[in-house]
């Protein structure tokens, strides 16, 4: 298989995975924030409307990925910069985040790290030995 197919396969991948955790931070966000679900732990208005503000964005970001745009780079960076930092002030600043929002916060950082690896850093290595 040819490193231009590979890199096809890594961000395709990465661009579902990105759709699918914009498609249920919107949707379990929305139910929670529409009060159609609700939570037995303390929940933060401004970190429901956080998730699915940025569950939109990815949507977005799933798409632009698809279409190799050099803007998915720039926002999918964002999107995990935005994440940690969101995660280290869970952590350390807030006395009111419930355990389920930072162990939620977590594995959203941890699914973009690994949208990194695949829609950027891989594809970046592979174009190297290309040439």
């Amino acid at each position: 298989m040819s490193n231009t197919k590979k890199i096809h396969y890594l961000t395709t991948i990465a661009a579902f995975i990105a759709l699918f955790i914009g498609v249920m931070s919107v949707f379990a966000g929305t139910k929670v924030l529409l009060g159609i679900d609700t939570k037995t732990y303390t929940t933060l208005i401004w970190l429901l409307a956080y998730n699915v503000f940025f569950g939109v964005i990815s949507i977005g970001v799933a798409f632009l990925i698809l279409k190799n745009k050099l803007l998915a780079k720039l926002v999918t960076y964002f999107i995990l910069a935005s994440h940690f930092v969101v995660f280290l002030y869970l952590n350390f600043f807030s006395e009111t985040v419930a355990s389920e929002s930072v162990k939620a916060m977590l594995f959203r950082i941890s699914i973009w790290i690994f949208i990194v690896i695949l829609s950027i850093l891989i594809p970046k290595y592979l174009t190297k030995k290309l040439n």
